[in-house]
């Protein structure tokens, strides 16, 4: 294709938004709509991921040591349950070092928990990292059973609650993601539409004179396209500033939340949505032409 043509087609496309100035908006709007679904559909499913990772990958099973229960006494039983089958690693946690990477994991609101060392209300405690999740049953049974164990916590079912969580948000948001685009589409097919009935003369005029269906299509094609990219960098620019301030202010008010770090995240979400955007014009045109471009 050369270059002159290729901007003829872009003036012709140009043209035809500027023509149907309102449907033309309202599916860049419909677009814009529905990619920032997706967007948030994105980041969300990519924070679950990284939380129920984030778990799995801490201490799966954590038996903490009843009161009374000398460091001596709960060092040796550390050194029993390194040797149990399933168990990957042990670390025997003072109540003072639990205090400590508690005011690590609030960052700057450490200052929460000022005057709590006075009377520290943690207890001395023994984390177990598993050699595979499908041990941490057997192994917290085995914890509960032995002496100088108060409480046990598996955290297993946490991280299944998370991607059960995840699962129906992905779903929900894909449902609607679904209904935003087919309403797009329609959308779109409608603006092509009203292009064509309105340049229908000049459509004819160009078959008479010999000008090939692609030639005609071309612009059209174009035009959705641009309709698409529109709505999808508002989506875009929208979902990069949105996810920027929600990392400042969680980061600030809850620093013990892991959140998926923006690069390369925001980056990955833009390309699919102006993917996704410019898919949707395409499409949005080429089933207009199928039905409606009869020359």
């Amino acid at each position: 294709m050369r270059f002159e043509t290729l901007g003829y087609f872009l003036r012709e496309a140009l043209t035809g938004i500027r023509r149907n100035g309102f449907m033309s908006f309202a599916s860049a709007s419909t677009v814009f709509v529905s990619l920032v679904v997706l967007s948030l559909l994105l980041v969300v499913a990519a924070n679950v991921r990284h939380l129920a990772a984030y778990v799995e990958s801490q201490v799966a099973v954590v038996a903490f040591l009843a009161p009374g229960t000398g460091r001596a006494e709960g060092r040796a039983l550390e050194q029993r349950i390194a040797g149990m089958e399933g168990v990957a690693g042990t670390r025997f946690v003072t109540r003072e070092e639990a205090l400590q990477d508690l005011k690590t994991m609030f960052g700057d609101r450490a200052d929460l928990l000022e005057g709590v060392e006075q009377e520290n209300p943690l207890r001395d405690s023994i984390e177990v990292r598993l050699a595979d999740p499908r041990y941490g049953e057997k192994v917290a049974a085995a914890l509960r059973q032995s002496a100088g164990v108060e409480d046990v916590k598996y955290r297993r079912d946490l991280a299944d609650r998370i991607r059960r969580v995840g699962d129906a948000v992905r779903t929900g948001s894909a449902v609607l993601v679904g209904l935003l685009a087919v309403t797009t589409l329609f959308l779109i097919s409608n603006t092509i539409r009203l292009t064509v009935y309105a340049r229908r003369r000049e459509i004819q005029i160009m078959k008479l004179v010999g000008a090939t269906d692609w030639f005609i299509r071309w612009p059209l094609i174009i035009e959705g396209i641009l309709l698409g990219l529109a709505g999808a960098g508002a989506a875009a620019a929208l979902a990069w500033w949105g996810y920027d301030r929600l990392l400042v202010e969680v980061t600030r008010a809850m620093p013990f939340i892991p959140l998926v770090p923006r690069e390369p995240l925001l980056p990955q979400v833009a390309q699919v949505v102006v993917l996704g955007g410019a898919l949707l014009g395409a499409l949005g045109s080429s089933l207009s032409l199928r039905r409606h471009l009869r020359v």
